[in-house]
């Protein structure tokens, strides 16, 4: 029996315990929490009328705790793990090291996985130790079960839901798209628990998610546009929330999404613990955790500077406007075998006309961006999935959360807004280990990027144009945009299966 799963013949008795630690491993006075001007926050909780939980739950296994300082040390340095605070705890080698209850572990197994990411080797032992915490990793790596099953175990040890509460575990994520993907894993690894999830956000009709928040959810799912709708007409509330994630915090903040997280989290008892997921620190990223988190755990995957996966090929043509459209044509001639290639635009407006002329020269193309209804994103990303549609164009709406197996190239028909958003772009191809590859069109409009690509590019290990090192220098690009990809002549052109 694992050393979280306190079940015995009451089918409620595990989730029924009260904690003998007050408020856990990290308890917090009313004083410690500001608002977020540095005054003292409007809410008056009173934390001697608050419930005390329990959210501590980690034991060292006997072979975690035999590690030596120097075998700690050089597991963190093979799987460049960096980290950060006060008494942080060892990482775990295998997934039996965590002891997580035995039907958590059929699932991990069922899923087919071999042993935990470098985030989940050290963020699950942190995580399950009821602190606050920063995780700092590349997309792809793992995090969202880093976060969903140390939250499955704290849900356990939480009293049963009464009629009117709210949730006790809220994720908060930045698009439709993200919070489906999270809720998919977290129905998949909560079921065995008998826990209930719901996916709150906008776009679709709010009664299913309303009768969903009313019968009364463990763990919710949200954007925070549609979570605030809910909060102000009463539906539901988040008196109960004890665990609190914020994932993609650094897509949050660039879709201006801080006030609306502020007022979410001024709502949520003081004491709860709080998890804070990017893939990117910026200072905006460090100051918003800095007023949300107390006496954090931090742990970096790789470097905490901006870097792309390693296991994506990257390829810079420096081309100019008009070529676009020819090169990519003559492009998805060269790489089209059937396999699911990602186009990103940077409007809708351009998202839609390239998937109308592609679709015009017979190529199998569907588009995705924030105009269409949910119930048409969702049929677009089940064709795309299922390679019925093997080309999807996108604007930055699935940049982040679109987690699609075996997409195996991604093209940057209009290069991003900045360098964060490049890198989650490419991220949608080289997943789990994978590898992929990442073409993009570079024009003079984007001179602005070069030296910073440059920079990432080398980073990785990639090829450096000759034409993209002049930009980098400041040098005008060619006029003509002369170069290209290989054109390996695959036969699809006008004779196009699917034409």
């Amino acid at each position: 029996m694992s050393r979280y799963d306190n079940r015995s013949g009451d089918p409620t008795s595990y989730r029924d315990r009260r904690s003998d630690l007050g408020y856990g491993g990290a308890a917090r006075s009313s004083s410690s929490r500001k608002d977020y001007d540095g005054a003292e926050s409007p809410r008056k909780l009173d934390l001697d009328g608050l419930t005390p939980f329990e959210k501590n739950f980690y034991v060292e296994s006997p072979e975690v705790e035999g590690m030596t300082e120097r075998e700690v040390e050089e597991y963190r340095k093979r799987r460049e793990i960096t980290v950060e605070g006060r008494d942080v705890p060892k990482p775990i080698k295998s997934f039996r090291d965590i002891g997580f209850p035995e039907y958590v572990l059929q699932e991990i197994t069922r899923a087919g996985f071999v042993e935990p990411t470098p985030i989940q080797a050290q963020g699950w032992p942190m995580a399950l130790k009821g602190r606050d915490l920063i995780g700092i990793a590349e997309t792809g790596s793992g995090k969202t079960l880093a976060y969903l099953l140390p939250a499955i175990v704290h849900v356990n040890a939480q009293p049963i839901l009464s009629p009117g509460d709210g949730p006790i575990v809220l994720v908060l994520a930045p698009t439709r798209e993200l919070a489906i993907q999270i809720q998919d894993q977290s129905t998949k690894f909560g079921a065995s628990s008998k826990l209930k999830s719901t996916c709150i956000y906008g776009g679709v009709p709010k009664g299913p998610q309303i009768r969903d928040l009313q019968k009364g959810v463990e763990i919710v799912i949200a954007t925070p546009g549609r979570l605030i709708d809910m909060l102000e007409s009463h539906t539901t509330n988040l008196r109960r929330v004890t665990y609190l994630v914020l994932d993609e915090a650094d897509r949050m903040l660039d879709m201006g999404f801080e006030p609306q997280i502020r007022k979410i989290v001024s709502q949520i008892r003081p004491d709860r613990q709080t998890l804070y997921w990017s893939a990117t620190w910026p200072k905006e990223v460090e100051q918003l955790a800095s007023k949300f988190l107390y006496n954090a755990y931090k742990v970096i995957i790789g470097s905490p500077d901006l870097k792309a996966n390693h296991s994506i090929h990257q390829i810079v043509d420096i081309i100019t406007e008009n070529q676009k459209y020819n090169k990519l044509v003559k492009l998805l001639e060269d790489i089209m075998d059937g396999s699911r290639i990602l186009v990103f635009m940077d409007t809708k407006k351009g998202c839609d006309q390239i998937t109308r002329q592609l679709r015009m020269d017979g190529w199998p193309a569907l588009s995705i961006h924030g105009d269409k209804s949910q119930a048409e994103r969702d049929w677009v990303l089940s064709e795309f999935k299922a390679g019925k549609s093997p080309i999807m164009t996108a604007t930055d709406v699935a940049a982040r959360g679109l987690d699609v197996k075996d997409v195996k190239y991604v093209i940057n028909y209009d290069f991003p807004g900045s360098l964060e958003d490049y890198v989650h772009r490419i991220g949608r191809t080289g997943r789990a280990g994978a590898k992929g590859t990442a073409y993009t069109f570079f024009t003079a409009a984007n001179a602005r990027f070069a030296k910073e690509l440059i920079s990432l590019l080398e980073e990785a290990g990639q090829k450096i144009s000759p034409d993209l090192a002049a930009m980098g220098r400041g040098a005008p690009p060619p006029p003509s945009g002369h170069g290209g990809f290989r054109d390996r002549s695959k036969g699809y052109g006008g004779n196009r299966p699917w034409s």
